[in-house]
Order: structure tokens, then sequence, then C-alpha cells
């Protein structure tokens, strides 16, 4: 790597840091943190984020797995694209956060058959915001007016 591709990498996470101390009083349990797709330095952490913790399942290039609107033989949703294909960008910020850090099962509080892992542990709040600020990213800049006017009636209310 070199020194300016590890300088816009820091430079992001101190904004996402930043961010979250500004935004989040201490000891606060948060559902969710702003995503910032325009930060050079936050997408370019959430690609390798998503790359070593994602595209396993959603695709190297966000494609989803094949027929990821039905269930497979166990019952189970295979994982939907990221892309502008599917419907992440359909769901506010505050929800993909809580999806990907505290998974379906804690949101609605009961059981439900799906294959998708807890980050709660295994990534920072920042990594997760930055692996969904790369996701935002590769979308149409229509798509990304469409979820910012999403998250601005989400948060209104």
């Amino acid at each position: 790597m070199n020194k300016t591709y590890i300088g816009t990498v820091v430079g992001g996470m101190i904004a996402v840091g930043l961010i979250y101390i500004l935004a989040f009083p201490k000891k606060q349990l948060s559902a969710s943190l702003p995503l910032v797709p325009n930060n050079k330095g936050v997408v370019a952490l959430g690609e390798e984020v998503y790359a070593q913790n994602c595209a396993l399942c959603h695709g190297k290039n966000l494609e989803g797995q094949a027929n990821w609107k039905k269930r497979d033989a166990k019952g189970y949703m295979p994982a939907p694209p990221h892309s502008k294909d599917g419907h992440t960008w359909h769901h506010p910020d505050s929800y993909l956060f809580s999806m990907t850090k505290y998974g379906i099962e804690k949101m609605i509080n009961k059981k439900y058959p799906n294959n998708m892992p807890v980050y709660e542990n295994k990534l920072s709040d920042i990594e997760i915001v930055a692996a969904l600020s790369f996701i935002k990213s590769t979308w149409p800049e229509r798509i990304q007016r469409q979820h910012d006017q999403l998250n601005a009636r989400v948060n209104s209310n």
C-alpha cells in the first residue's frame, strides 16, 4: 500500500470516529450512524471490510446469490445483492446498521431462518459504517438521493 492510500483510509476512519463521537453521547447504544458514501477514506476502508466479510455471500461485485428472492431447500433466503438491483437501498441507515451489527433475530426478537452473521463482536461500528458507505457509494446518484430522502423521512419522526 502506498502512503497516500493509507493516509486516505486513516483520514476516513478519523472522520467516521468524529461523527460517532459528536452524534452519540457516551455509553449510548446506538442503532445508527450516518453513512458517508462521498468520503473517499471511509469508502476505501469499507471496500476492504466488504471484501473480507461480505463478498463471500453478497458477491464481489455486490451481485448477491442466485435466486435471492426465493427460499432455498432448507428454508433460508439466499444473500441479496447490495447493488442498485437489490433492496438494500429501500432500508434506512438505521436498519442497515442494526441488521449488520445485531442480526435480524435480535431486531425482531424471535427466531428467523437466515445465514447472515452477526457482526456485533466482529466489526467495530466504524467498520460497519464504512462497509455500508462503500455499498452506498456504488449506487447511481438517483438511488443515493432516494435513499437520503428515506433517511430524512425516518429521522424526522
